[in-house]
C-alpha cells in the first residue's frame, strides 16, 4: 500500500473510518473523474483497448491515494489476464503514524462502453461501487438474466413469468397504459425472442449497442424517461447495478446464465451451489455500507459528457451512498495549474 504524506493526514485519522461512506464517498469521486477525463482524451479515436487502458491506469492511480485497505472483487479480470485493477488486488494508502484505515471491497468497471467511448455514442462511463469486507458478491464471469425496475414496482416482476405480465404489473404501478412504457434491451440476437415479445405486449423498446449499467441507474429515476431494463447482460456488471439499486431504492432480480462448462465449474469453486437461484438486489450487494459513483465519459440520460476547455476539464457524476441516504448530482470544474487560470459558470 502506499503511504499518505500530507499534513492534514494526522487530523484526518482521528476519526477515519467510523463511515466509510461519509469517509470515503468523495474520494471515490475523484477516482471516476479522473478515470473519466483520462478515457473521454481518446473519445472518437475508435480505439477501445486503449480507451479502457487508460481509463484503468487512472483509476489505479487515484486509489492509491484514498486511504482505506482495498481489494478489488470485481474488476478487469484474473491477475493473469489483467495487468491492473485485476481481482484480488490490493488497493489504497495508509496513515503515516499507521492509522487503521477500513477494509474495502471495490468493485469496478474503468468504462463501461469501450466501444461506445471509441465511437464518440452515448453511453459511456467510468464506474465504481465500494462496500465493507464481504459486502459485494464476487459474481463470476458469466451472463446475468435480469429485470431492473424503479422503486414503485418493487415485488411486481418475475423472471420466469411472461413478458407480457411483467409489463403489465409495471404498468399498474406506474399508473399508465403498456404503451407508455420505456424498456430498454441490449441489442443482441440471444434477445430475439425477448423483444419480439415486447413488442407484442405494445411497449416502446430502446436498443442500446452497449453498456445496461447507466440505463439501469435510469430505472431507478423517476423522469429519466425509463421504465425497465430486460435481457442478460454480465454479471459483474449486475453487482454494480444492484449497489446503484440498493441506493436509489428501485428493485431487481437476476439469476446467473452459464453458457460453458467451464463456468459451471468457476462458480462452483466461487461457493455459489446453486446456479438456479433468483437473486435480488440486496443478494448481490448486501452490504451494510455502500458506495457507488460513476462519471459521464460521452453524453447520458443521467450525466453529460466530460468537456474539455481552456482552463481545463468539466465533468458530470452522480454519487450514491446507502446508509446515510444521499444522491448526489455533481457537476466539477478541474483547472489547469495555470497562473491566469478563470473559472466560467455554465
Amino acid at each position: 500500500m502506499a503511504t499518505i504524506s500530507s499534513q492534514p493526514a494526522k487530523a484526518i485519522a482521528k476519526s477515519y473510518g467510523q463511515n466509510i461512506e461519509t469517509d470515503l464517498a468523495l474520494e471515490f469521486l475523484r477516482v471516476v473523474e479522473n478515470a473519466a477525463i483520462a478515457s473521454a482524451k481518446t473519445m472518437g479515436q475508435g480505439d477501445r483497448k486503449y480507451a479502457d487502458q487508460v481509463a484503468t491506469e487512472a483509476m489505479r492511480k487515484t486509489m492509491d491515494t484514498v486511504p482505506m485497505n482495498g481489494r478489488i472483487v470485481i474488476g478487469e479480470g484474473e491477475r493473469d489476464e489483467a495487468p491492473m485493477l485485476y481481482i484480488g488486488e490490493k488497493v489504497g494508502a495508509e496513515f503515516p503514524d499507521g492509522t487503521k484505515v477500513p477494509e474495502i471491497d471495490i468493485a469496478v468497471d474503468p468504462l463501461e462502453g469501450t466501444n461506445l467511448c471509441a465511437t464518440g455514442s452515448p453511453g459511456a462511463i467510468t464506474v465504481l461501487a465500494a462496500s465493507e469486507k464481504g459486502g459485494l458478491l464476487h459474481a463470476p464471469d458469466c451472463y446475468l438474466d435480469k429485470i431492473v425496475v424503479g422503486p414503485s414496482c418493487k415485488g411486481c416482476v418475475d423472471l420466469d413469468a411472461p413478458v407480457a405480465d411483467n409489463l403489465n404489473n409495471i404498468a399498474k404501478r406506474l399508473e399508465r397504459d403498456v404503451e407508455d412504457l420505456v424498456v430498454v434491451v441490449l441489442d443482441r440476437p440471444r434477445h430475439e425472442k425477448l423483444i419480439a415479445d415486447i413488442r407484442k405486449a405494445g411497449a416502446r423498446i430502446k436498443l442500446i449497442t452497449d453498456g445496461d449499467l447507466s440505463p439501469g441507474i435510469a430505472a431507478a429515476v423517476i423522469g429519466a424517461g425509463v421504465h425497465a431494463v430486460m435481457g442478460s447482460g454480465g454479471a459483474p456488471e449486475g453487482v454494480l447495478t444492484a449497489a446503484a439499486i440498493r441506493c436509489l431504492n428501485g428493485y431487481m432480480v437476476g439469476r446467473l446464465m452459464l453458457t460453458k462448462p467451464e463456468q459451471e465449474e468457476r462458480v462452483h469453486k466461487m461457493g455459489i451451489k446453486d446456479v438456479k437461484r433468483i437473486y435480488t438486489a440486496e443478494d448481490l450487494a448486501p452490504g451494510k455500507h455502500i458506495i457507488f459513483a460513476a462519471t459521464g465519459v460521452t453524453e447520458g440520460a443521467l450525466m453529460r459528457p466530460v468537456r474539455f476547455f481552456g482552463e481545463g476539464a468539466r465533468t458530470s457524476s452522480i454519487v450514491l451512498t446507502l446508509n446515510t441516504g444521499k444522491v448526489r448530482f455533481i457537476e466539477s470544474i478541474h483547472l489547469e495549474k495555470k497562473p491566469d487560470v478563470k473559472v466560467r459558470f455554465a
